[in-house]
């Protein structure tokens, strides 16, 4: 009898672990969310997670570029930790990832779409890939030459859809196609469909898009007029200094002096990317056997400038970039609710540990969403970091942000609750000195602390 109750209990316990979907978009700004407050996008299926879970104002990157974001989820680790070689390298083989540790809890892990670290999702804790995107390339894939404002794909050779499902459909010539987010859908649809049903599965999705290369998804290259496009609150016609990207080649895809023609072209083509991932998702949401008993994340590795100060890539410590969208749900969790908390991408790793009932590992200096979540405190960091390369560093608070370049020896200071768009450098100014000097020791005590190469 004993054993039977035992047997019975165990049974529960394993059916009890929620089912968990995260998404992952690519360079996806936090402010392209209709419900959110951007009138100009249409994202109905966003709009719905907003309605069902808690979103996040002020989730951080962290360091914004897709690999060393990515490798900071995987590991819940800052980058000088998740990439000993930082920035670039091998994640550490002695960190835990995110895929190992459910894996070892009794999920079922499928990784799906973009892979942009080094290795193969099997050496990171997936048991199975569908639909994955990586480097490597394919024979006979066939590739476009340019975009589709015309400017040559060099740097993307090799990226392709590997055929890992028995799946022809997920590798014919769909790398870098505008169809690029429906195969990644069909890669996540295709996992959810035959997934073993005696595990809980932790389903992973990495879409490539809104990244460029720049490109009409299907039926919406009329989707969005160009010149009805809002500029950015921000936009400026060239950056005023060299911010450590300035020749980057992000920076490269359009002209400098910026021109509001070109800016509103490329938030077109950007935009209309973001409302057909978007129906992507809808049909990822749509094939989830029990959505209301599932832990949904959505987020991106990091936002982008688009014009914002000048700029056109991530690579930088503004807010357009450095933060990315942050929606969370799940069973028993607040509904409709917003939080301006401070938090970090890295911190989604401890979080899906606590709401799954897993252990978190020792390695993982990031902090648990959870108690956020379940409105037990109302904040989980009292400051967070930027990084990208040696060439910039960021901290702020929950006003101030203070970021320091000290290749080209300048600094800046906002303040974000009246500057939001951060259009006044107040570094300078003598009433904030105090402000400065404490973000600046603080932003140097962190480095140390975390062993920041280039201090």
């Amino acid at each position: 009898m004993r054993l039977l109750i035992f047997l019975l209990t165990l049974g529960t316990s394993l059916h009890a672990a929620p089912n968990i979907l995260f998404i992952v978009a690519d360079d996806q700004r936090a402010d392209t969310i209709h419900a959110l407050g951007n009138a100009a996008i249409d994202t109905p299926n966003l709009d719905r997670l907003v309605t069902r879970g808690t979103s996040f104002s002020r989730a951080y990157a962290g360091y914004p570029i897709c690999h060393v974001s990515r490798a900071q989820i995987l590991t819940g680790t800052p980058a000088f930790k998740a990439l000993p070689k930082y920035p670039g390298g091998a994640i550490d083989p002695t960190l835990a990832t995110l895929g190992g540790t459910l894996l070892k809890a009794g999920y079922h892990t499928c990784y799906t779409g973009k892979w942009h670290n080094d290795g193969h999702p099997k050496q990171r804790g997936y048991t199975t890939t569908s639909g994955l995107y990586s480097s490597g390339g394919g024979k006979g894939v066939t590739q476009p030459d340019i975009d589709d404002r015309g400017r040559p794909l060099t740097g993307y050779r090799g990226w392709t859809f590997k055929d890992e499902t028995n799946q022809a459909e997920l590798g014919k010539g769909v790398g870098l196609q505008p169809d690029n987010s429906r195969h990644i859908a069909d890669g996540a649809i295709h996992t959810v469909k035959t997934a073993p049903q005696d595990k809980p599965l932790f389903l992973h999705v990495n879409f490539a898009f809104p990244h460029d290369p720049r490109q009409w998804p299907a039926g919406m290259k009329d989707r969005y007029a160009a010149a009805k496009m809002p500029l950015p609150a921000n936009f400026a016609p060239k950056h005023p200094f060299d911010h450590g990207n300035i020749d980057g080649r992000d920076e490269r895809l359009l002209p400098t002096p910026r021109t509001p023609g070109d800016v509103r072209e490329e938030l077109a083509i950007y935009y209309a990317m973001i409302t057909d991932l978007d129906a992507q998702l809808g049909r990822i949401l749509a094939a989830l056997p029990a959505p209301d008993d599932t832990i949904i994340i959505f987020t991106s590795d990091q936002g982008l400038a688009l014009g914002s100060h000048g700029l056109i890539g991530k690579q930088n410590e503004y807010e357009h970039s450095i933060r990315s969208p942050l929606i969370i749900c799940g069973p028993g969790l607040p509904k409709n609710e917003r939080s301006a908390a401070l938090v970090n991408l890295s911190d989604l790793f401890p979080t899906l540990c606590e709401l799954s009932g897993t252990a978190i590992p020792s390695s993982v200096q990031s902090k648990s969403l959870a108690p956020l979540l379940r409105q037990q405190t109302d904040r989980a960091h009292d400051f967070v970091t930027g990084v990208f390369t040696d060439t910039q560093r960021m901290i702020c608070d929950e006003r101030w942000k203070f970021v320091l370049y000290p290749k080209v020896g300048r600094e800046q200071l906002f303040d974000l609750q009246t500057d939001p768009d951060e259009l006044h450098d107040l570094s300078g100014d003598p009433a904030h000195k105090t402000t400065r000097n404490d973000l600046k020791g603080r932003l140097e005590n962190w480095r140390r602390e975390q062993g920041d190469p280039d201090l």
